[in-house]
């Protein structure tokens, strides 16, 4: 068996290194976490700053938008509705004008076969004599 005194100091030696270690990683551990909160108030600040006037300008024309969109919906209802109403009239009209011109025409036409059937009649009874 050997000496356990030789054995002693790289026993210290490992100790120190992992004391050194974990000292290390806890300042790592610390460091980041003051980087992380540097980080969080940077982008807080800039959100602030920056972001926050955008939306707020960004939500003021979507309203907008949104208005306009509404009025011109309405308005597209009104034109519709006068456009489908005059289509009705025009319709009517011409269904009116329509009969009204049958209706002279068919009396013409009576006249013109009356007058014809004289005609024929006479020049009938002249081919007869």
């Amino acid at each position: 068996m050997g000496d356990l005194s030789s054995l002693s100091v790289p026993l210290w030696i490992m100790a120190v290194v992992s004391v050194l270690q974990a000292l290390l990683l806890i300042g790592m551990g610390v460091a980041g976490y003051l980087v992380y909160s540097r980080v969080m108030t940077l982008i807080r600040d800039l959100e602030a700053r920056q972001i926050a006037p955008i939306r707020e300008k960004v939500d003021a024309i979507l309203a907008d938008v949104k208005g306009i969109t509404a009025r011109v919906s309405q308005q597209t209802e009104r034109v519709d509705h006068a456009i489908a109403g005059t289509i009705d009239r025009v319709d009517d009209t011409a269904a009116r004008v329509r009969a009204g011109v049958h209706d002279k025409v068919s009396q013409v036409a009576g006249v013109v076969r009356g007058v014809r059937a004289v005609v024929m009649s006479l020049l009938h009874k002249e081919s007869h004599a």
